[in-house]
Protein backbone atom coordinates (compact mmCIF):
# COMPACT_ATOMS: atom_id res chain seq x y z
CA UNK A 1 0.00 0.00 0.00
CA UNK A 2 1.33 3.10 -0.46
CA UNK A 3 -0.36 6.80 -1.46
CA UNK A 4 0.38 10.37 -1.23
CA UNK A 5 -2.31 12.77 -0.21
CA UNK A 6 -3.10 16.43 1.00
CA UNK A 7 -2.88 16.69 4.79
CA UNK A 8 -5.55 18.74 5.08
CA UNK A 9 -7.84 16.48 2.80
CA UNK A 10 -6.66 13.54 4.75
CA UNK A 11 -7.47 14.93 8.21
CA UNK A 12 -10.88 15.38 7.29
CA UNK A 13 -11.55 11.97 6.05
CA UNK A 14 -9.47 10.46 8.86
CA UNK A 15 -11.41 13.13 11.32
CA UNK A 16 -14.93 11.34 10.21
CA UNK A 17 -13.62 7.94 10.10
CA UNK A 18 -12.79 8.13 13.69
CA UNK A 19 -15.79 9.27 14.76
CA UNK A 20 -16.58 5.30 15.09
CA UNK A 21 -13.05 4.51 16.91
CA UNK A 22 -14.53 2.84 20.28
CA UNK A 23 -12.80 4.03 23.40
CA UNK A 24 -13.65 1.61 25.98
CA UNK A 25 -13.71 -1.99 23.59
CA UNK A 26 -11.42 -4.67 25.16
CA UNK A 27 -10.73 -5.58 21.46
CA UNK A 28 -7.36 -3.70 20.01
CA UNK A 29 -8.93 -4.01 16.69
CA UNK A 30 -11.79 -1.51 17.53
CA UNK A 31 -9.02 1.05 18.04
CA UNK A 32 -8.14 0.98 14.92
CA UNK A 33 -8.97 2.53 11.36
CA UNK A 34 -8.76 -0.05 8.70
CA UNK A 35 -6.73 2.26 5.34
CA UNK A 36 -7.71 0.56 2.31
CA UNK A 37 -6.07 2.26 -1.03
CA UNK A 38 -7.47 1.18 -4.39
CA UNK A 39 -7.70 3.08 -7.77
CA UNK A 40 -7.54 6.72 -7.37
CA UNK A 41 -9.04 6.71 -3.63
CA UNK A 42 -8.66 5.72 -0.15
CA UNK A 43 -11.17 4.74 2.18
CA UNK A 44 -11.13 4.86 6.01
CA UNK A 45 -13.07 2.88 8.29
CA UNK A 46 -13.65 2.66 12.17
CA UNK A 47 -16.38 1.04 14.14
CA UNK A 48 -17.43 0.46 17.72
CA UNK A 49 -19.52 -2.16 16.90
CA UNK A 50 -22.41 -0.28 17.32
CA UNK A 51 -22.00 2.77 14.86
CA UNK A 52 -19.52 2.28 11.72
CA UNK A 53 -17.94 5.25 9.61
CA UNK A 54 -16.77 4.95 6.31
CA UNK A 55 -14.89 7.89 4.45
CA UNK A 56 -13.20 8.18 1.63
CA UNK A 57 -10.71 10.95 -0.18
CA UNK A 58 -9.34 10.84 -4.02
CA UNK A 59 -5.16 9.75 -4.03
CA UNK A 60 -2.75 9.36 -5.91
CA UNK A 61 -2.19 5.62 -5.56
CA UNK A 62 0.55 3.91 -6.77
CA UNK A 63 0.00 0.54 -4.86
CA UNK A 64 -3.15 -0.86 -3.48
CA UNK A 65 -3.44 -2.66 -0.27
CA UNK A 66 -4.80 -2.37 3.13
CA UNK A 67 -3.82 -2.24 6.80
CA UNK A 68 -5.69 -1.17 10.15
CA UNK A 69 -3.51 1.84 11.72
CA UNK A 70 -3.99 2.97 15.20
CA UNK A 71 -6.92 5.55 15.09
CA UNK A 72 -5.99 7.94 17.56
CA UNK A 73 -2.22 7.94 16.78
CA UNK A 74 -2.94 7.97 12.94
CA UNK A 75 -5.40 11.41 13.37
CA UNK A 76 -3.12 13.16 15.67
CA UNK A 77 0.29 12.53 13.38
CA UNK A 78 -1.65 13.99 10.47
CA UNK A 79 -3.27 17.11 12.28
CA UNK A 80 0.57 17.56 13.99
CA UNK A 81 1.57 17.86 9.86
CA UNK A 82 2.12 21.08 8.12
CA UNK A 83 -0.09 21.96 5.19
CA UNK A 84 1.99 19.93 1.90
CA UNK A 85 1.75 16.34 0.41
CA UNK A 86 1.67 13.13 2.83
CA UNK A 87 2.72 9.70 1.53
CA UNK A 88 1.52 6.61 3.31
CA UNK A 89 3.48 3.56 2.61
CA UNK A 90 3.34 0.01 3.76
CA UNK A 91 6.28 -2.19 4.66
CA UNK A 92 5.16 -5.56 6.37
CA UNK A 93 3.71 -4.45 9.68
CA UNK A 94 5.14 -1.60 9.57
CA UNK A 95 3.21 1.89 8.25
CA UNK A 96 5.35 4.90 7.54
CA UNK A 97 4.00 8.67 7.16
CA UNK A 98 6.18 10.96 5.50
CA UNK A 99 5.37 14.61 4.94
CA UNK A 100 8.37 17.11 4.14
CA UNK A 101 10.94 16.50 6.59
CA UNK A 102 8.63 14.58 8.81
CA UNK A 103 8.54 11.24 9.07
CA UNK A 104 7.00 8.44 11.60
CA UNK A 105 6.33 4.95 11.60
CA UNK A 106 3.77 2.99 13.59
CA UNK A 107 2.82 -0.69 13.71
CA UNK A 108 -0.15 -1.89 12.20
CA UNK A 109 -2.91 -4.78 12.72
CA UNK A 110 -4.20 -6.95 10.02
CA UNK A 111 -6.72 -5.93 7.72
CA UNK A 112 -8.77 -9.20 7.71
CA UNK A 113 -9.43 -9.41 11.32
CA UNK A 114 -11.08 -5.64 10.85
CA UNK A 115 -14.70 -6.36 11.19
CA UNK A 116 -16.72 -6.02 7.63
CA UNK A 117 -18.66 -2.82 6.97
CA UNK A 118 -22.17 -3.02 7.38
CA UNK A 119 -24.26 -3.30 4.11
CA UNK A 120 -27.81 -1.94 4.86
CA UNK A 121 -30.43 -2.91 2.51
CA UNK A 122 -32.59 -0.14 3.84
CA UNK A 123 -36.61 -0.45 3.54
CA UNK A 124 -37.10 3.30 3.37
CA UNK A 125 -35.24 5.87 1.91
CA UNK A 126 -35.00 9.94 1.80
CA UNK A 127 -33.53 12.66 1.45
CA UNK A 128 -33.06 15.66 4.20
CA UNK A 129 -31.20 18.57 3.59
CA UNK A 130 -28.49 19.21 5.94
CA UNK A 131 -29.16 22.56 7.74
CA UNK A 132 -32.85 21.14 8.19
CA UNK A 133 -31.33 17.68 9.80
CA UNK A 134 -29.08 19.43 12.24
CA UNK A 135 -31.68 22.80 13.23
CA UNK A 136 -33.79 19.66 14.08
CA UNK A 137 -31.84 17.94 16.17
CA UNK A 138 -30.74 20.56 18.00
CA UNK A 139 -34.39 21.58 18.98
CA UNK A 140 -34.70 17.86 20.88
CA UNK A 141 -31.04 16.55 21.67
CA UNK A 142 -31.04 18.38 25.08
CA UNK A 143 -33.66 16.12 26.21
CA UNK A 144 -32.03 12.70 25.30
CA UNK A 145 -31.85 11.07 28.19
CA UNK A 146 -28.32 9.53 29.22
CA UNK A 147 -29.38 6.52 31.39
CA UNK A 148 -28.73 3.31 29.36
CA UNK A 149 -31.20 1.12 31.81
CA UNK A 150 -33.36 2.80 29.76
CA UNK A 151 -32.33 2.11 26.09
CA UNK A 152 -35.79 4.26 24.09
CA UNK A 153 -35.37 7.19 26.29
CA UNK A 154 -31.40 7.19 24.58
CA UNK A 155 -33.11 8.07 21.20
CA UNK A 156 -34.84 10.04 18.70
CA UNK A 157 -38.16 9.36 17.90
CA UNK A 158 -37.81 10.48 13.72
CA UNK A 159 -41.07 10.49 12.44
CA UNK A 160 -41.74 11.71 8.61
CA UNK A 161 -45.78 11.73 7.31
CA UNK A 162 -45.71 13.67 3.96
CA UNK A 163 -43.77 16.46 3.81
CA UNK A 164 -43.82 17.11 7.48
CA UNK A 165 -40.67 15.98 9.55
CA UNK A 166 -40.80 15.38 13.26
CA UNK A 167 -38.22 14.82 15.84
CA UNK A 168 -39.07 14.12 19.43
CA UNK A 169 -36.65 13.24 22.77
CA UNK A 170 -37.88 12.68 26.08
CA UNK A 171 -35.84 11.72 29.63
CA UNK A 172 -39.35 11.63 31.26
CA UNK A 173 -38.65 14.49 33.52
CA UNK A 174 -38.85 16.83 30.03
CA UNK A 175 -39.97 16.10 26.80
CA UNK A 176 -38.96 18.40 23.21
CA UNK A 177 -40.35 18.53 19.82
CA UNK A 178 -39.41 19.83 16.96
CA UNK A 179 -41.60 19.57 13.48
CA UNK A 180 -40.74 21.21 10.31
CA UNK A 181 -42.86 21.01 6.67
CA UNK A 182 -40.25 20.03 4.22
CA UNK A 183 -40.43 21.11 0.75
CA UNK A 184 -40.40 17.58 -0.58
CA UNK A 185 -42.87 15.08 0.57
CA UNK A 186 -41.22 12.13 1.67
CA UNK A 187 -42.16 8.13 2.36
CA UNK A 188 -43.88 7.21 5.89
CA UNK A 189 -41.34 6.62 8.19
CA UNK A 190 -40.68 5.97 12.14
CA UNK A 191 -37.87 5.14 13.72
CA UNK A 192 -35.66 5.21 17.01
CA UNK A 193 -32.10 6.88 16.60
CA UNK A 194 -29.43 7.08 19.02
CA UNK A 195 -29.10 10.23 19.98
CA UNK A 196 -25.13 10.42 20.05
CA UNK A 197 -25.12 9.19 16.27
CA UNK A 198 -27.94 11.58 15.27
CA UNK A 199 -25.76 14.51 16.76
CA UNK A 200 -22.66 12.85 15.39
CA UNK A 201 -24.26 13.28 11.49
CA UNK A 202 -25.26 16.56 12.27
CA UNK A 203 -21.89 17.49 13.40
CA UNK A 204 -20.43 15.25 10.30
CA UNK A 205 -22.21 16.42 7.62
CA UNK A 206 -21.59 20.36 8.18
CA UNK A 207 -20.84 21.66 4.61
CA UNK A 208 -22.65 19.58 2.17
CA UNK A 209 -25.82 19.98 1.30
CA UNK A 210 -28.62 17.26 1.90
CA UNK A 211 -27.86 13.87 4.17
CA UNK A 212 -29.57 10.17 2.53
CA UNK A 213 -31.17 8.65 5.46
CA UNK A 214 -31.49 4.82 4.59
CA UNK A 215 -33.96 2.20 6.84
CA UNK A 216 -33.28 -0.71 7.71
CA UNK A 217 -35.10 -3.45 9.86
CA UNK A 218 -32.00 -3.22 12.40
CA UNK A 219 -29.83 -0.25 11.39
CA UNK A 220 -29.99 3.19 10.01
CA UNK A 221 -27.53 4.40 7.65
CA UNK A 222 -26.91 8.38 6.32
CA UNK A 223 -25.16 9.31 3.39
CA UNK A 224 -23.46 12.79 2.62
CA UNK A 225 -20.64 13.88 0.60
CA UNK A 226 -17.87 10.98 0.84
CA UNK A 227 -19.14 9.62 4.26
CA UNK A 228 -21.49 6.96 5.05
CA UNK A 229 -22.45 6.01 8.99
CA UNK A 230 -24.45 3.56 10.17
CA UNK A 231 -25.97 2.72 13.41
CA UNK A 232 -28.11 0.18 15.00
CA UNK A 233 -31.81 1.67 15.64
CA UNK A 234 -32.93 1.32 19.09
CA UNK A 235 -35.56 -1.37 19.85
CA UNK A 236 -38.83 -0.89 21.50
CA UNK A 237 -41.71 1.37 21.96
CA UNK A 238 -41.34 5.03 22.57
CA UNK A 239 -43.37 6.63 25.03
CA UNK A 240 -47.17 8.28 23.81
CA UNK A 241 -45.78 11.76 24.13
CA UNK A 242 -48.66 13.00 23.03
CA UNK A 243 -50.77 12.54 25.68
CA UNK A 244 -48.38 14.23 28.26
CA UNK A 245 -49.10 17.36 26.57
CA UNK A 246 -51.66 19.29 27.76
CA UNK A 247 -55.07 19.90 26.08
CA UNK A 248 -55.55 23.29 27.85
CA UNK A 249 -53.84 26.14 29.39
CA UNK A 250 -54.96 27.96 32.69
CA UNK A 251 -51.90 30.74 32.69
CA UNK A 252 -49.90 31.91 29.94
CA UNK A 253 -46.82 33.90 29.80
CA UNK A 254 -45.16 35.87 26.90
CA UNK A 255 -41.79 36.88 27.46
CA UNK A 256 -38.59 37.42 25.74
CA UNK A 257 -36.59 34.24 25.68
CA UNK A 258 -32.96 35.91 26.25
CA UNK A 259 -34.44 37.89 29.41
CA UNK A 260 -35.89 34.82 30.82
CA UNK A 261 -32.82 32.63 30.38
CA UNK A 262 -30.51 35.50 31.68
CA UNK A 263 -32.75 35.48 34.72
CA UNK A 264 -33.13 31.95 35.21
CA UNK A 265 -28.93 31.64 35.02
CA UNK A 266 -28.78 34.10 37.56
CA UNK A 267 -31.30 33.14 40.02
CA UNK A 268 -30.31 29.41 39.91
CA UNK A 269 -26.58 30.17 41.29
CA UNK A 270 -28.71 29.68 44.66
CA UNK A 271 -31.03 26.79 43.42
CA UNK A 272 -28.25 24.68 44.85
CA UNK A 273 -28.08 20.94 46.29
CA UNK A 274 -30.98 20.55 44.01
CA UNK A 275 -33.27 22.32 45.29
CA UNK A 276 -36.23 23.81 43.12
CA UNK A 277 -36.50 27.25 40.87
CA UNK A 278 -39.69 28.85 41.96
CA UNK A 279 -41.82 30.48 39.24
CA UNK A 280 -44.61 33.13 40.67
CA UNK A 281 -47.20 34.40 38.09
CA UNK A 282 -49.19 37.75 38.45
CA UNK A 283 -51.50 38.68 35.89
CA UNK A 284 -52.45 41.80 37.89
CA UNK A 285 -49.12 43.19 37.76
CA UNK A 286 -47.77 41.24 35.00
CA UNK A 287 -44.66 39.95 36.41
CA UNK A 288 -42.95 36.41 36.56
CA UNK A 289 -40.98 36.45 39.26
CA UNK A 290 -37.89 34.28 39.74
CA UNK A 291 -36.63 32.66 43.18
CA UNK A 292 -34.57 29.74 44.68
CA UNK A 293 -33.35 29.40 48.58
CA UNK A 294 -31.05 27.09 49.38
CA UNK A 295 -30.74 26.17 52.82
CA UNK A 296 -27.54 27.69 54.91
CA UNK A 297 -26.37 29.25 52.30
CA UNK A 298 -28.90 31.86 50.80
CA UNK A 299 -31.24 32.87 48.44
CA UNK A 300 -31.69 34.81 45.00
CA UNK A 301 -34.66 36.53 43.21
CA UNK A 302 -35.58 38.40 40.07
CA UNK A 303 -39.31 39.98 38.86
CA UNK A 304 -39.47 40.30 34.89
CA UNK A 305 -42.06 42.23 33.11
CA UNK A 306 -43.75 39.93 30.81
CA UNK A 307 -47.53 39.60 29.36
CA UNK A 308 -49.17 37.46 31.28
CA UNK A 309 -52.90 35.68 31.65
CA UNK A 310 -54.99 33.88 33.66
CA UNK A 311 -55.13 33.01 37.20
CA UNK A 312 -52.24 33.85 39.64
CA UNK A 313 -50.05 30.77 39.82
CA UNK A 314 -46.73 29.19 41.14
CA UNK A 315 -44.85 26.45 40.15
CA UNK A 316 -41.31 25.20 40.39
CA UNK A 317 -39.04 23.39 37.79
CA UNK A 318 -35.40 21.97 38.19
CA UNK A 319 -33.53 24.94 36.62
CA UNK A 320 -31.00 23.17 34.31
CA UNK A 321 -34.15 21.77 32.71
CA UNK A 322 -35.45 25.04 32.03
CA UNK A 323 -32.38 26.52 31.23
CA UNK A 324 -31.72 23.79 28.49
CA UNK A 325 -35.70 24.24 27.16
CA UNK A 326 -35.00 27.92 26.41
CA UNK A 327 -31.63 27.96 25.27
CA UNK A 328 -32.60 24.70 22.82
CA UNK A 329 -34.48 27.76 20.04
CA UNK A 330 -33.34 30.81 18.88
CA UNK A 331 -36.58 32.37 18.88
CA UNK A 332 -36.72 36.12 20.42
CA UNK A 333 -39.49 35.39 22.45
CA UNK A 334 -41.41 32.34 24.29
CA UNK A 335 -44.93 31.89 26.01
CA UNK A 336 -44.33 29.82 29.02
CA UNK A 337 -48.19 27.63 29.69
CA UNK A 338 -49.10 26.52 32.80
CA UNK A 339 -52.07 24.33 33.80
CA UNK A 340 -51.43 23.98 37.61
CA UNK A 341 -48.48 23.73 40.48
CA UNK A 342 -48.98 20.02 39.79
CA UNK A 343 -48.92 19.26 36.05
CA UNK A 344 -46.73 19.70 33.35
CA UNK A 345 -45.47 23.44 32.01
CA UNK A 346 -44.94 23.80 28.67
CA UNK A 347 -42.82 26.16 26.55
CA UNK A 348 -43.44 27.60 23.09
CA UNK A 349 -41.38 29.51 20.50
CA UNK A 350 -43.34 32.16 19.34
CA UNK A 351 -41.17 32.38 16.11
CA UNK A 352 -39.64 28.82 16.24
CA UNK A 353 -42.51 26.94 14.77
CA UNK A 354 -42.94 23.56 15.32
CA UNK A 355 -41.19 23.67 18.74
CA UNK A 356 -42.78 22.41 22.04
CA UNK A 357 -40.69 22.08 25.35
CA UNK A 358 -42.53 20.45 28.26
CA UNK A 359 -41.32 19.97 31.76
CA UNK A 360 -42.68 17.79 34.97
CA UNK A 361 -42.90 20.20 37.58
CA UNK A 362 -41.42 19.89 41.20
CA UNK A 363 -43.49 19.79 43.69
CA UNK A 364 -43.52 22.56 46.47
CA UNK A 365 -42.78 22.18 50.01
Amino acid sequence: MRFTVARGELLESLSAASRGLSSRSTLPILSGILVSSKGSEVVFQATDLEISVRSSVAANVEKEGQAVLPGKLISDIVRSLPEAAVTVFLEGDTASIACGQSSFTVKTLPADDFPKFPEVSADTQIDVPTKVLSSVASRVSRAVSRDETRPVLTGVLVVVDGPSLRMVATDSYRLAVKEIILEKSGPTLEVVIPGKALDEVSRLSAGTESVHIGVAENQVSFSFGTTVFVTRRIEGTFPNYKQLIPKETETTVLVGREDLYAAVKRVSLLAQQNTPLRLSVSAEDQTLSLSATTQDIGDASEDLMVSASGPDVEIAFNHAFLADGLNSTDSESVSVEIVSPLKPGVIRAKEDEGFLYLLMPVRLG
